[in-house]
């Protein structure tokens, strides 16, 4: 939402205090104090906005609508995400997928397996509803081989990530695209090797020290297969053929807004009714709600359950992730706060006559934007806007426009605490308390970020020679 009727009449210096202020109090209340991490959020919202001057009457709006617009994009994914996940575990087919990835890469190869398979779903599912459809198979794998969550989970959740900040179709590597004029099927050749052998470095890798660091049991948020199911598990293809579903799915949004975007389809077969109901079944919700009626109906009623006992197994799914939804919630509540506050355009005005490269500057502004306000989108697409003018102006060639692209947005995915909302989805699926979550995820996030940077930089340097 934006204020009407209020300009922010407090400096840089002043916003970046109460920014600092407010994150320091929200650890040393969750760290040091207990305070639940729900509560701690609300609270600490409240106090930023009556520091930064928001008039009194519009500081519950602004709570509200940073609360309501996170749900909107989280809630629905993470509940049908769940209960999908949910149906697959009890009816033993996680078991199956893992035992499947198990044997054919070996033991010790199983989380470079699972972060594989993620990097392909990833492709055209965002990260929230690619996390929760595979941690059924994050689970079920670690329960059979044993071993810290974070060894499986990691390579995972990092594999979702790279997909979705550098690869097209993604939202935000097609906006920042769209703002320096970057060829998309170029940016999409140069940033998945990019996303591949960051991914490979900075969550595998980084997977597997952190599993040997971090003892951390499998959660058991999803519960488990019973005896019944095990015994008459589904086929090995019915499971991978459900965990394509919503990535078939959701590729014919994607992939058709990719296509508009390109002109390969115009704009009057944009305007059809066959392309708007592809591109609505391909709407991430929507894909998620038909693959769970099609898990429904092939795994929910195995071991004898029936329709009655296939509701019982989706209603006991949503009372563990109700407390990850709203405090994924009171995050985006937290972040919003930071925006409206105003503290995002203050930084942008103060970075943007920055003397530096641009490619560095993108990765700088970017960077910052993300660790003040929490949105990596806002972070991404507020440095893109803001550098615009300066890349047009540059003349880049294509492989110069699309490391400026990866520059970007590898800027928007470092270091994520406690004002972003995917901090508090990794901190309670994982199990994990705060002060571990920024030791493993806020780290790793911020190794993505400069391992993509120092990666698009060279090819930069490369580029500008040809």
């Amino acid at each position: 939402m934006t204020l009407e009727g209020w300009e922010q009449t407090l400096g840089t210096g002043p916003l970046l205090g109460i920014a600092a202020a407010s994150i320091a109090v929200l650890l040393v209340l969750i760290i040091r104090f207990k305070v639940h991490a729900f509560v701690a959020l609300i609270l600490v919202s409240l106090l930023t906005a009556a520091a930064a001057g928001i008039p009194t009457a519009q500081i519950v709006p602004v709570l509200t609508s940073g609360f309501g617009s996170t749900l909107a994009s989280v809630a629905l994914l993470v509940g049908l995400g769940a209960m999908l996940g949910r149906i697959v575990e009890v009816s033993g087919g996680a078991k199956v997928l893992a035992d499947a990835l198990v044997n054919r890469f070996g033991e010790k190869r199983a989380p470079f397996a699972l972060g594989v398979a993620s990097l392909l779903f990833g492709f055209p599912i965002f990260f929230d509803a690619g996390l929760v459809v595979m941690l059924p198979v994050v689970f079920a794998v670690g329960r059979r081989l044993g071993g810290s969550v974070l060894l499986y989970g990691l390579p995972v959740a990092g594999a979702f990530s790279v997909m979705h900040v550098f690869v097209p179709p993604h939202p935000g590597p097609v906006a920042a695209s769209e703002f320096f004029e970057a060829n998309v099927g170029i940016l999409l050749l140069v940033a998945l090797p990019i996303a591949i052998l960051t991914w490979y470095v900075t969550c595998y890798l980084f997977g597997k020290w952190a599993g040997r660091r971090f003892e951390l049991p499998i959660p058991m948020l999803l519960g488990q297969a019973d005896e019944e199911a095990e015994r008459n598990p589904p086929k090995f293809t019915t499971v991978v053929l459900i965990l394509l579903l919503p990535m078939l799915l959701i590729f014919l949004n994607t992939g058709l807004a990719t296509l508009t975007t390109a002109g390969v389809v115009s704009a009057e077969q944009s305007e059809s009714a066959w392309y708007g109901i592809l591109i609505t079944l391909g709407q991430t919700p929507v894909a998620l709600l038909i693959t769970l009626f099609v898990a429904l109906a092939t795994m929910g009623t195995r071991g004898g359950r029936g329709m009655s006992g296939a509701q019982d197994v989706m209603d006991k799914a949503l009372a563990p992730v109700c407390a990850v939804i709203l405090i994924t919630g009171a995050g985006g509540m937290f972040g919003g706060v930071l925006r409206e506050s105003g503290i995002g355009e203050a930084l942008s005005d103060s970075l943007s006559g920055v003397g530096i490269p641009l490619i560095v500057a993108g990765f700088v502004i970017a960077g910052v934007l993300r660790i003040a306000q929490g949105s990596a989108t806002v972070a991404l697409t507020t440095a893109a806007g803001l550098l615009a003018t300066g890349v047009a102006a540059a003349d880049f060639n294509e492989l110069q426009l699309a490391a400026m692209v990866i520059s970007v947005a590898a800027g928007s995915v470092i270091a994520s605490h406690v004002n972003d909302s995917g901090f508090w989805l990794i901190s309670k699926f994982f199990g994990m308390d705060v002060k571990t979550t920024l030791k493993t995820w806020t780290v790793l996030e911020t190794l993505i970020g400069i391992m993509a940077f120092l990666l698009a930089w060279a090819l930069f340097g490369v580029a500008s020679l040809v």
